[in-house]
């Protein structure tokens, strides 16, 4: 309910499974019935049934503390019955009984009448849950939130670990060693510019952080053996491998005719690479069967973004190897992660003074996702809008390929690429204004 809430604005209706019967007490009136009823004389051995005269569907719950946490409602609940009916001559054989059809979500039903009548004296009654689902939506959220412990969770997470992140001389995984090295974790950092990775050195060591760093161009197959070589032969093993390092070009695919040598690179730096790394660390992990492997891809994976084919094919090379290797590895203590960030403001997009009119993520906010990954370790992790986009092209793609189409339009190439040294048009700066706040 939370996440729909970040993602989708409150008047948006959804659909949804009205599911099966369930049956909500308060804890408070339990315990004042508890208590009205061991008083009462003459009620030794009896049963009591301290139940609500009224159950709820799944789906009706859920709508009340969506609307106790101001997110979406489910507008349309469907019926159960109405989905098996849909699928029956595909899911159940024909010899199937007609009695055990009948008992397809079927209510269970408890007798509380005596109860009731026992408890009415008191004027105690069970309230309508719209009366204090907002009680158990604030409780939650100022007491149980999982964000709320973020820092003492990430600390139980990695602290005595050792921790890798390639490309983390600067921008997203700059940030991410900072707040894993504040939490106790061992970080190693891996960057092309050996002069940059001793400054950074210098900063999180004074930090307090336990820190070591390898030059290193991942696209250099021998230089990333040697890497492997020099963490196998490491006191501490790989806990963690975080496939941070990547580059991106923003050019249509017309302006990219004779320019093969893009998509090359942007397959060698960002799929190859780390790829290579992820096969020289595995046979370690799964050997002590534990590790966890974080690739950091691309919001345009899912939305499909317009001149960044080069870059998004990349990166979804990089997806499929990494959700393969989810199923291959989960067996054996290797988790795997894909983390689809949107834009992020660092040394990366910092040419293109067309994103200077939209609201971009902080490297501080990406390091947040990247450390959520580390601590719920999901199969894959994205913002608000990025799951909006998945959805949206899932039910109807059209829609997406029609918005795609309109960025095209509206967004040009960039000026390496030979586009105009304003790349802003009318509409694009419109559109910015319209939407200063999605990150894009």
């Amino acid at each position: 309910i939370q996440q729909l809430r970040e993602a989708l604005p409150r008047w948006m209706p959804l659909v949804g499974i009205a599911g099966g019967h369930v049956n909500l007490v308060p804890v408070d009136f339990v315990a004042a019935a508890l208590d009205r009823l061991a008083h009462v004389e003459g009620l030794h051995g009896r049963c009591f049934h301290l139940t609500d005269p009224h159950d709820y569907r799944v789906g009706e719950v859920l709508n009340l503390l969506a609307e106790a946490a101001h997110a979406p409602r489910m507008r349309l609940l469907l019926d159960p019955r109405m989905i098996d009916a849909l699928a029956l001559g595909a899911r159940v054989p024909r010899e199937a009984p007609s009695a055990l059809l009948r008992l397809i979500d079927h209510p269970t039903t408890f007798d509380c009448r005596h109860a009731r009548q026992l408890l009415a004296p008191a004027a105690i009654q069970v309230p309508p849950l719209a009366r204090y689902a907002w009680r158990l939506w604030d409780f939650w959220e100022r007491q149980l939130d999982p964000d709320l412990s973020r820092e003492q969770r990430l600390r139980r997470a990695v602290h005595g670990k050792t921790v890798l992140v390639t490309g983390g001389s600067s921008g997203i995984g700059l940030a991410s060693a900072r707040k894993l090295g504040a939490a106790g974790a061992r970080i190693i950092l891996v960057a092309r510019d050996g002069e940059r990775l001793e400054q950074v050195r210098a900063e999180l060591a004074a930090a307090g952080a336990e820190v070591s760093v390898f030059a290193c161009d991942l696209t250099e197959p021998s230089a990333t053996e040697e890497l492997i070589r020099w963490l196998a032969a490491g006191e501490h093993p790989l806990d963690i491998l975080i496939n941070n390092a990547g580059h991106s070009i923003r050019r249509g695919i017309d302006a990219s005719f004779g320019r093969l040598h893009d998509f090359e690179r942007l397959m060698q730096v960002n799929y190859l690479a780390a790829v290579r790394l992820t096969l020289g660390v595995l046979p370690s992990m799964t050997a002590r069967a534990s590790g966890h492997v974080i690739s950091i891809s691309s919001i345009g994976v899912l939305t499909h973004a317009s001149r960044f084919a080069a870059y998004n094919a990349s990166k979804a090379a990089l997806e499929a190897f990494t959700r393969c290797a989810s199923g291959e590895f989960s067996a054996r203590g290797v988790r795997f992660t894909v983390v689809n960030l949107p834009l992020v403001r660092t040394p990366m997009v910092a040419p293109t003074k067309m994103y200077d009119a939209f609201v971009l993520l902080s490297p501080e906010q990406a390091a947040d996702l990247v450390c959520d990954a580390v601590v719920r370790k999901p199969e894959r992790l994205s913002t608000g809008l990025g799951r909006f986009a998945q959805i949206v092209d899932f039910l109807a793609p059209q829609v997406t390929r029609a918005v795609m189409g309109e960025s095209f339009r509206m967004f040009p190439d960039s000026q390496a690429a030979g586009g105009p040294a304003d790349s802003m048009t009318p509409e694009a700066r419109a559109f910015a204004a319209l939407l200063r706040q999605l990150h894009f």
